[in-house]
């Protein structure tokens, strides 16, 4: 079975996927939509996408998507909009895929709104929500999966996530990603928009976004809840403009949870540091343990290579990619890109759960939501909703 597409926004995050959805051989049908109308015509005017262009569907309009004949929503947009817009595509009988994270605003108590809002929304619906979280298809997720899978780490014992990115990274300034970030026409509408969170005293922190950090190890553990964290703040060390204007109260976020399973798990989420960007996980276990690239049991330690950590994809869907984007096709995130365009599209056309499902995806968001709160707190120990499994269909 194959399915129509629109592609929501065109920037440079969305075009970095928009080739893949289109090539990929179950995407019949693709419209286009961001509110500047040169990125629309940017894939628009290509000669290898008047096949599958439905050109009458594009526009400039998010609700013109929503009220066209199209199967899915793929929405790559500004990370405030992402679960107001998902919301409204499900309300509208289209299934989604969203960017990460969920939704990206200072206020910990909206996020888990937010993430309630989406679950009852799926359920009511019965339409698929898939979370685009480039951690779950590194390879060392992958590969920690298909061990996790076979029991090969027994019981889990600890776990590690971080995500360390500097503000003032060379390989990737936050600064120019807040300038390239506002200076869209939607983009010049978030300061006015963060300034209603300052004037309610309300200061966010990199929890907020933690998915990065916080996905890898509860995805390989079985999409496990987080069931309560103690969390402290630092920072901002310096005067640099960046943090009052993103408004962070925080510029570092160290959070120590207790997971269901009786794992402990620590989540780094530090971006004033001297260190070399980095995120990823580490995970051990009674029989079996991973890090570094590296699995280890009792008899010893085994390097591995990117190859040696990768899922194949489906022979037809790769030659697909690799006509349209040439041999790098994987894409960045760790090559993670054609694996999330194809798991949500295979999963739409065949009417099965996503991997990166809304009730394993609001369990990110939810442990940073709430280490955010506990760090405002001082450390205090605080629960951490959750919505329950995702239901057998």
């Amino acid at each position: 079975m194959s399915i129509s597409l629109g592609l929501v926004g065109l920037g440079s995050f969305g075009s970095a996927f928009a080739d893949l959805f289109h090539a990929h051989p179950l995407v019949d049908r693709v419209a286009l939509c961001d509110r500047e109308p040169d990125r629309i015509a940017r894939f628009a005017d290509r000669p290898s996408w008047q096949a599958k262009l439905d050109r009458d569907a594009c526009s400039t309009q998010f609700d013109d998507l929503l009220a066209a004949d199209l199967d899915a929503l793929v929405i790559i947009t500004q990370p405030w909009l992402h679960a107001p817009q998902c919301l409204a595509a499900l309300e509208h009988g289209k299934h989604v895929y969203s960017a990460v994270p969920i939704t990206s605003v200072p206020d910990a108590d909206e996020i888990l709104d937010w993430c309630d809002q989406l679950v009852r929304a799926v359920e009511r619906t019965g339409l698929h929500y898939m979370l685009g979280e480039t951690t779950i298809y590194r390879p060392i997720t992958m590969y920690c999966r298909r061990r996790a899978a076979e029991g090969a780490f027994g019981d889990f014992v600890f776990a590690e996530g971080h995500y360390y990115h500097p503000f003032d990274s060379r390989g990737c300034d936050l600064r120019e990603v807040e300038r390239m970030r506002t200076a869209s026409t939607i983009g010049r509408e978030w300061p006015r928009i963060l300034d209603t969170y300052r004037q309610r005293g309300i200061q966010g922190g990199p929890m907020t976004y933690p998915t990065h950090s916080t996905s890898g190890p509860i995805h390989v553990m079985g999409g496990v809840p987080a069931k309560r964290v103690a969390c402290f703040g630092n920072g901002p060390f310096t005067d640099d403009g960046y943090f009052p204007r993103t408004n962070q109260g925080y510029s570092n976020q160290t959070a120590l949870f207790q997971m269901a399973n009786g794992c402990a798990m620590r989540i780094c989420e530090h971006r004033e540091i001297v260190i070399q960007e980095d995120e990823g996980f580490r995970l051990y276990g009674t029989e079996g343990s991973f890090e570094h690239d590296a699995w280890l049991t009792k008899d010893g330690r085994t390097e591995l290579t990117v190859e040696d950590m990768r899922d194949p994809l489906p022979e037809d869907v790769a030659a697909a990619f690799r006509a349209a984007s040439g041999e790098s096709f994987y894409g960045g995130h760790g090559g993670s890109h054609a694996y999330l365009v194809h798991e949500f599209v295979d999963a739409i056309a065949h009417d099965r759960l996503p991997t990166i499902h809304i009730w394993e995806a609001a369990r990110y968001m939810a442990a940073g939501a709430v280490a955010h709160k506990s760090s405002l707190r001082d450390g205090e120990t605080l629960e951490i909703p959750d919505w329950g499994d995702a239901p057998s269909r």
